[in-house]
């Protein structure tokens, strides 16, 4: 039962009180590879990175025949940099089961990573044979699209991604006209009377950086840099904002209708300093260092800006923006381990990206200067220029460790992990330009906002 409760708590986000419970079954002497196993995932979402390789190791050892754990271990080795380390968890977990799709897109999701004539055949083989899991399928297609890509036949490659997201995409309830209408209700709730009316709410504390916009525009570099800053600490893409949301949304299944975000009108002034001084608290235990800024990298909280003003007023909000026809087509080709429903389809990308922008449109005609914006475009053709406006923008000091960002050492969860541990290049700008003859529905589903993207 504490086990099970462990688990629980783990896919709460809660991993410091699931390794609790598991400590206690430990110094019970019930502990088995298991909770071990388990332990060392929630070890890994709160920073324990050698910790978890021990332990990985230790279990490893005992069942060398695991692919699963061989795929979780390399997991690790890639967040801390360790690549080539990696690479061979990764392919060790490929022999022990050349169908796990996982694994193949685990390789194809280091970015930097070519498969060999032989992988391709192997991944190729293993889509042929009908008994191949769903879940394996479509992280097939995606490497497969990768490698293609990579080849540089563009319509295989397309072919594979369109086939991953298909698969993906049947398995997600996401219905997109539930973000138009969670803007719509923002725009509506944060008026410039909602903030004027609200100057003293919320807990003073200007720790907190949010790094906003769309998963796969820049964020993880414009985070890297930002921790690079002797001020700043990395943390991770932290989920309290939204949960926090959820919480006070009231909502509890997806037939209700959520209070969010008109009842943030509500609150009371102390309510809003005691919800600031709570995420703070829940942030902390990503927190390693004693700097006074740290980053929270979720790119959702866009959607979550109006909450983060009411309770924070002081954090800086820096919206990371790319082009959206590369933004759009970087998501197709990705898989995310969790959230990210809109990704799978290149209508819902598009759709998703004009919500964006709108909202993000608004916040700055409300409260101007409230979010400072980095444009990925802008960033690799001058970065210098960029980085010394960015850090103006949100109130740090000139830094040159700035500069080497990719000097840094940090763990790195993202997928762009091993991107940002090189220095600014330009080799994925265009890269949607291959595919432009494919992204007619991304196109019509961003409508005007394919030309007024930046503004």
């Amino acid at each position: 039962a504490r086990a099970n409760l462990a688990t629980v708590l783990y896919k709460q986000n809660k991993p410091s009180e699931a390794i609790a419970e598991l400590e206690r079954i430990e110094r019970e002497g019930r502990s088995n590879d298991g909770h071990a196993s388990l332990k060392a995932a929630a070890l890994g979402r709160i920073g324990g990175h050698e910790e978890a390789l021990a332990l990985y190791r230790e279990i490893l050892d005992k069942r060398p025949r695991e692919p699963k754990l061989w795929m979780s271990f390399g997991h690790i080795l890639k967040t801390v940099g360790r690549t080539d380390e990696a690479i061979v968890a990764y392919r060790r977990a490929i022999d022990e089961k050349p169908s796990l799709g996982e694994a193949y897109w685990s390789l194809a999701n280091l970015k930097t990573y070519r498969f060999t004539e032989e992988e391709i055949e192997r991944m190729r083989s293993a889509l042929s044979d009908d008994g191949v899991y769903r879940d394996d399928r479509f992280h097939l297609h995606f490497a497969l699209g990768k490698a293609r890509e990579d080849a540089g036949d563009a319509e295989a490659s397309f072919t594979d991604y369109s086939e991953a997201n298909r698969l993906r995409r049947e398995e997600l309830d996401y219905d997109p006209a539930a973000i138009g209408s969670l803007v719509d209700r923002s725009i509506a709730t944060f008026s410039p009377e909602f903030f004027a009316s609200r100057k003293d709410f919320g807990c003073p504390s200007d720790a907190p950086i949010f790094i906003v916009g769309l998963p796969r525009a820049g964020s993880t570099l414009v985070e890297q840099i930002l921790a690079s800053h002797p001020l700043v600490e990395g943390t991770t893409e932290l989920p309290d904002i939204p949960i926090m949301a959820r919480r006070l949304g009231g909502r509890k299944s997806r037939a209700e209708d959520s209070a969010y975000p008109e009842c943030l009108a509500d609150l009371s002034r102390k309510e809003c300093r005691t919800l600031g001084e709570e995420y703070l608290e829940r942030a902390s235990i990503q927190r390693v260092t004693d700097k006074p800024r740290f980053i929270d990298k979720l790119p959702n909280n866009w959607a979550h800006i109006g909450f983060i003003k009411l309770i924070l007023p002081s954090a800086r909000i820096v919206d990371a923006r790319r082009h959206p026809l590369a933004c759009g087509f970087s998501n197709f080709k990705q898989h995310f381990a969790r959230g990210q429903a809109f990704s799978y389809d290149l209508s819902d990308i598009g759709f998703y990206y004009s919500d964006y922008v709108r909202l993000l449109r608004h916040f700055q005609a409300v409260v101007p200067g409230s979010v400072y914006r980095v444009v990925n475009e802008s960033l690799i053709d001058d970065p210098e220029i960029e980085i010394r406006a960015l850090l103006d923008g949100i109130g740090l000091p000139f830094d040159p460790a700035c500069l080497s960002f990719h000097e840094n050492k940090r763990a790195v969860r993202t997928p762009s992990a091993e991107q940002v541990r090189q220095p600014v290049n330009a080799s994925g700008v265009d890269q949607w330009r291959a595919f432009e003859r494919w992204l007619a529905p991304l196109k019509d589903a961003l409508g005007p906002t394919l030309k007024n993207w930046r503004n």
